[in-house]
């Protein structure tokens, strides 16, 4: 199966969510990046394939495009540009460096360049502009990649090229924020910022991967190092990658490695005041936003009105000259949060812009949240967050978002449970927990639904949740646990022939409770291949650059030395984030109900998009491309149209795998 070509990616992809720069048309305001390249020595074809994979990342940096070719080497490295900082020529890329022995293209931006600036020109280099990329290049001309990104705080992907020793290096940032995929078609070693890229090439494999697609099942997402294609994988985050002259990889290294952090962290952990644990965690989330708002192009920030984007914007407000832009979207009906966030921002005096959510044709959503990715992608609220980037970037270049607290502070029910009573439950006897699983499963969800309507307060579907929670009563440890918790499908239940797949990264981390454990899962996987991915191809589909303060390696670092209760604190999460927003906005305008960012996919599914599933979901269909068992899929369809149970996110991620493969055969 081979993806669409470039101009009707584009096409789908436009007509969705707006396109190119905003009302001001100009090109030089624009920012971030994509980035390509090949090994293939000998190969008549280098300039081509390289040509061919740049134009499917044309959408991820419309204001420049360069490429670098040695056909002696067999290298050729691609570029396309998205200006944020110098937006003269002096930062095209790809770049060499001044001793003329490293050729660079990067993805991204390095927050703290100025800071790396100071002492390369104390060593006497004269810097030709002053561009992020131009202060990486010559740190790694002086000290090597793995020093070089060691130091520096940004998200990044990256490739250099050494042509004194004719090794290519590549590299990721620590927490995953941008994406990179890399591995060998034939005598060909390929990379590139997405799959789309790669599978442009005529040797590209065509086969879905059968491991990647039993996990994606299971998750949601493809987890790293997979990707949906065989022989393509993806550098995990906080990794280098040391490529031969001939092609050969080796195996991924880490320069930061999130499971060290939190080790060292539990080891370490921070016994001081309550007061004196808010001042830190301030000070740091502090220097994280003030380093993210440094840009040649206007910078603004989501505002929802609840904690995390409003710790963000309260601290942007306090380090900035001007008031912050804030945008924030009107979705209506009940989870709506538009007038909260107008309160917040009236509080904090920013430059605040409501924007109002266009109608949704379901099926040109879904079709367009499939089209958006290149890997199957079974996370709806993707379809809002693009629908917000493409609002927001009519009046910004840059926006910050609160993005990566919860995984970082506790901000889900799952944690709750973690905390609380997981690891009573966890301790009764297992044929106590199995009689009490029967109980809650001979309840069908409607009628626990019933339930919920006489009891007090709001109560959402609350028969699936039993249910979950019913399975969770069979785990044998809190890892076992949260892949309950987590999972859609079962590979053995709907694969026709479910292969061994690795299965996320189970935390074994010495000294975390069930909270830690859960939370550097979370860390691991779902983070980065999971919201990360949907804020990255969210914002890239329409020319914007979203930036993460949760997410420097300093705040990371810190979270892993704060007690457990910093966390989650009388059954709530993020009682430390709470306590810093408490300084600068009273609680009455933000302390209330988390409300999801989901589109109605369960009214949806029995509504306009009945006969587009119904299509995709056929028998016959599934039967005909041999992957995927018809039974338990049209058993869950008939119990969700019916309304006997509500499996909208079960039928979602099988459905976006079926258009993936309906927009990949195109």
């Amino acid at each position: 199966m081979r993806a669409s070509c470039p101009s009707s990616h584009q096409s789908a992809l436009h007509s969705a969510f707006g396109s190119g720069p905003g009302p001001r048309g100009r090109s030089e305001e624009s920012r971030v990046c994509g980035l390509v390249g090949l090994m293939a020595r000998g190969s008549r074809s280098l300039v081509d394939d390289l040509g061919r994979m740049s134009l499917a990342v044309a959408h991820r940096g419309p204001d420049d495009a360069g490429t670098w070719v040695d056909p002696e080497a067999g290298v050729a490295l691609g570029h396309r540009r998205l200006s944020i900082v110098d937006l003269s020529a002096a930062g095209h890329q790809p770049m060499t460096s001044a001793d003329g022995r490293w050729v660079l293209v990067l993805n991204g931006e390095i927050y703290d360049h100025a800071d790396h600036r100071k002492w390369l020109e104390a060593e006497g280099l004269r810097l030709r502009g002053h561009s992020d990329t131009e202060v990486l290049l010559e740190f790694i001309a002086k000290r090597g990649v793995r020093e070089a990104v060691s130091a520096v705080d940004g998200m990044f992907a990256l490739a250099a090229w050494d042509r004194r020793d004719r090794t290519l290096v590549l590299a990721r940032d620590t927490m995953g924020e941008k994406p990179l995929y890399f591995g060998r078609l034939g005598p060909s070693f390929v990379f590139a910022s997405e799959l789309t890229a790669i599978r442009r090439l005529p040797q590209a494999s065509t086969e879905p991967d059968p491991q990647a697609v039993a996990a994606y099942l299971r998750w949601g997402f493809v987890p790293a190092p997979h990707s949906i294609v065989t022989g393509i994988g993806k550098l995990p985050p906080g990794c280098i990658v040391h490529v031969s002259a001939t092609g050969e990889a080796g195996p991924p290294v880490p320069f930061w490695s999130l499971h060290y952090v939190a080790t060292e962290g539990l080891s370490k952990p921070l016994k001081v005041p309550d007061r004196q644990l808010v001042e830190l965690a301030d000070s740091a989330l502090r220097e994280s936003v003030q380093r993210r708002l440094v840009a040649d192009v206007p910078v603004g920030a989501f505002l929802s009105g609840g904690v995390d984007s409003s710790t963000i914007v309260a601290l942007a407000q306090q380090v900035s000259t001007r008031p912050v832009k804030t945008f924030t979207v009107a979705v209506g009906g009940d989870g709506d949060e538009s007038e909260s966030a107008a309160r917040v921002a009236s509080h904090l005096g920013t430059d605040h812009t409501t924007l109002p959510l266009p109608e949704m044709d379901a099926v040109k959503m879904a079709l367009r949240a499939a089209a958006m990715h290149d890997e199957p992608f079974a996370d709806p609220s993707s379809i809002p967050t693009a629908l917000l980037c493409s609002a927001a970037r009519e009046h910004v270049t840059v926006c910050l978002s609160g993005d990566g607290a919860d995984e970082l502070l506790g901000g889900y029910n799952r944690y709750q449970m973690a905390q609380g009573g997981l690891a009573r439950m966890l301790a009764l006897p297992r044929a106590t927990r199995a009689a009490i699983s029967r109980s809650l499963k001979a309840v069908p969800p409607t009628g626990w639904a019933r339930v919920a309507r006489i009891a007090p307060g709001q109560q959402v579907d609350v028969g699936t949740k039993v249910h979950k929670l019913a399975g969770v009563l069979s785990a044998h440890d809190p890892w076992g646990a949260y892949t309950i918790l987590a999972t859609q499908w079962d590979p053995e239940v709907a694969m026709t022939q479910a292969p061994w797949h690795s299965p996320l990264p189970g935390p074994a981390l010495a000294g975390a409770s069930a909270l830690g454990s859960m939370l550097l899962a979370d860390q691991l996987s779902t983070l980065p291949d999971d919201m990360l991915v949907k804020v990255d191809r969210a914002s890239m589909a329409v020319g914007l650059e979203v930036r993460v303060p949760f997410l420097s390696h300093e705040f990371v670092e810190l979270t892993w030395r704060l007690p457990d209760n910093a966390k989650m604190r009388h059954g709530r999460g993020k009682w430390l984030l709470r306590e810093i927003l408490s300084q600068y906005v009273p609680h009455q305008l933000w302390d209330r109900p988390k409300v999801g960012f989901d589109p109605p996919i369960a009214e949806w599914l029995r509504g306009p998009l009945r006969e587009w599933s119904h299509d995709l979901l056929s028998p016959e269909r599934l039967r005909g491309q041999g992957l995927l068992r018809p039974e338990p899929i049209a058993a869950a369809l008939a119990e969700h149209d019916s309304g006997r149970r509500n499996n909208d996110y079960a039928l979602w991620t099988v459905l976006m795998l079926q258009a993936w493969f309906d927009g990949a055969a195109n």
